[in-house]
């Protein structure tokens, strides 16, 4: 984890996924102060939010932090200027291929920027044009996925790609399997779904229960509908939250077809609905109509447990299989 650690400022290799409504400053620092590193998640926050929530963060932590932005949000660019003004160390931008002006008002502020790659030919671009550090991220991972696995991504990628640290996700869940993306020639990893339900988390009790409950096969992809609709899959819990958003996009389809939208304000309805659907099932706990966003290594979430346990387990655990295979 040399480089990785090298690279974040933290004691261990291991960011934390961004998650909306859970990756805020209690967990986010949590999650730091354990030696990991911590992501805020912006998603749809407005400027002043995202001041405040940084600050606060910067309150409960001296260890460094960063903040994922997300590359369609309308105020990029100011929401970078914040994190400037914060000294914010990392930048991550997901959401899509970062715009040229994005990345060079992160690489003036002085942040270390960290994209996600979702090919090796892209993974290859995003290097050149200025990406600090690269993460990426497989299909068994929870929120918005791609339609390939974090095994075969890893393959594909980690090989080309030795100019810049690279940081693996997707249905990470044990040490062992940090061990072998080390390996493999990983700097570090990230994880999301393991920390969710941990104790520092604010996610509704029911939300945390839901996640020790469950099993991988039950943390599913959506379903596109109609291909005029181009819908990001979103890996969640099934519930009835899932069989509504198949209704939704129905509505939306029927709507465009009947010349009432386009089909950008279409997509655009679509994300709204599942920010929506996630604050329901995060904050109000309703764990049958609210989506919750899961990986597939939510079987591995047993207990509601602190961070840094989570932080021990792994580290244990990924020791103990180097030195076996060193051995």
């Amino acid at each position: 984890m040399a480089r990785g650690t090298a690279f974040l400022g933290s004691r261990y290799a291991i960011m934390a996924g961004a998650m909306s409504w859970v990756s805020e400053r209690h967990l986010v620092s949590a999650i730091s102060n354990a030696g990991g590193f911590g992501v805020i998640a912006c998603g749809a926050m407005p400027v002043e939010l995202l001041d405040k929530e940084i600050a606060a963060t910067k309150a409960l932590t001296t260890k460094p932090f960063g903040v994922n932005l997300i590359t369609m949000h309308p105020q990029l660019i100011e929401l970078i200027g914040v994190c400037a003004a914060h000294k914010v160390s990392h930048i991550v931008l997901a959401g899509g291929l970062p715009s040229a002006p994005a990345m060079e008002a992160i690489k003036a502020s002085g942040a270390k920027l960290m994209c996600f790659a979702p090919t090796a030919a892209l993974a290859k671009k995003l290097v050149r044009t200025g990406a600090d550090a690269l993460v990426i991220e497989g299909s068994e991972a929870g929120g918005h996925i791609g339609p390939v696995s974090t095994s075969v991504l890893a393959q594909e990628i980690l090989p080309v790609i030795t100019d810049v640290p690279v940081f693996v996700a997707g249905g990470i869940g044990r040490g062992n399997a940090i061990a072998a993306y080390l390996e493999m020639g990983a700097s570090g990893v990230q994880l999301g779904t393991r920390f969710a339900a941990c104790s520092e988390s604010i996610a509704h009790p029911a939300f945390k229960k839901a996640f020790i409950r469950a099993s991988a096969r039950e943390a599913v992809a959506s379903v596109q509908l109609d291909p005029r609709l181009p819908v990001i899959p979103v890996r969640a819990l099934k519930n009835a939250g899932t069989e509504a958003f198949t209704e939704k996009q129905r509505d939306v389809a029927a709507r465009i077809d009947a010349g009432e939208m386009d089909l950008a304000a279409g997509q655009l309805e679509i994300e709204h609905y599942w920010a929506g659907a996630l604050r329901r099932a995060v904050i109000d706990g309703d764990v049958e109509g609210g989506s919750l966003m899961a990986g597939q290594s939510v079987g591995m979430v047993t207990a509601e447990v602190p961070v840094a346990d989570v932080i021990a387990e792994l580290v244990t655990d990924a020791e103990a299989a180097l030195a076996r295979r060193a051995a």
